[in-house]
């Protein structure tokens, strides 16, 4: 899908999207549901057939979809792209040697493989509060975490509702180093994401972090890419 990066370092670049299914989370906010939630165990209560929301695809034909767009960056997002990574290598290679920018969001929960990271892939990792619903030992995974933070160019971004939310998100830089911090309020319509943007934004400028809007959701919505 064409769009444009909506969150983090490159928010609004002209860029297509690739979304894998499966994920080792379950976030109770999570805004991709339909990507993994097959019990309705998320907030919408909405259980997804994953019959008709993953479609298999050979990755040649991706390949071809994605150059076929004309744009400079490629972002694998998800449910959580490192759980195929491996799957992913020949996909990755073959973007990388069009001279395309990729960039990989993932929840930081799996360690990636040296293969991804000689690739000069980026990183956009999103580690999960206590707000996600999920405890803590399956949403922070320290050799994952560290592993990411010794990658250059990796940006971590912290899905926050409010000041307190900061204090969390401090406690687990101090523990794993995960720098530089990108903040971003969480929210699934654009009243949401102002409000939230709001109450977060003054105290994110006072820690010395850097602040992220969802670009896509104040265009779109909480409206559905095809």
């Amino acid at each position: 899908m064409k769009a444009v990066q909506g969150e983090g370092p490159s928010a609004g670049r002209q860029c297509a999207f690739v979304r894998l299914g499966g994920c080792n989370l379950s976030c109770r906010w999570c805004d991709t549901p339909y990507t993994w939630d097959w019990t309705g165990v998320g907030d919408s209560g909405v259980a997804h057939d994953p019959r008709r929301e993953l479609t298999p695809m050979p990755w040649t034909e991706v390949r071809d979809r994605l150059l076929g767009y004309g744009v400079p960056l490629i972002v694998i997002s998800g449910g959580e792209p490192l759980s195929q990574q491996r799957r992913l290598l020949p996909l990755l290679r073959a973007l990388k040697a069009a001279g395309k920018a990729v960039e990989i969001e993932t929840n930081g929960t799996v360690v990636p493989q040296a293969e991804v990271i000689e690739l000069g892939v980026r990183f956009n990792v999103s580690p999960k509060l206590a707000h996600s619903g999920d405890p803590e030992s399956r949403r922070l995974v320290p050799e994952a975490l560290s592993a990411f933070a010794a990658v250059p160019e990796t940006a971590f971004k912290f899905v926050c509702r409010d000041t307190g939310d900061l204090d969390e998100v401090a406690s687990v830089v101090d523990r794993y180093g995960t720098n530089p911090v990108w903040i971003m309020p969480e929210g699934q319509l654009p009243s949401e994401v102002a409000g939230h943007l709001a109450a977060l934004g003054d105290e994110v400028v006072s820690r010395g972090w850097n602040l992220t809007t969802r670009l896509h959701v104040a265009v779109w919505g909480d409206r559905r890419g095809v």
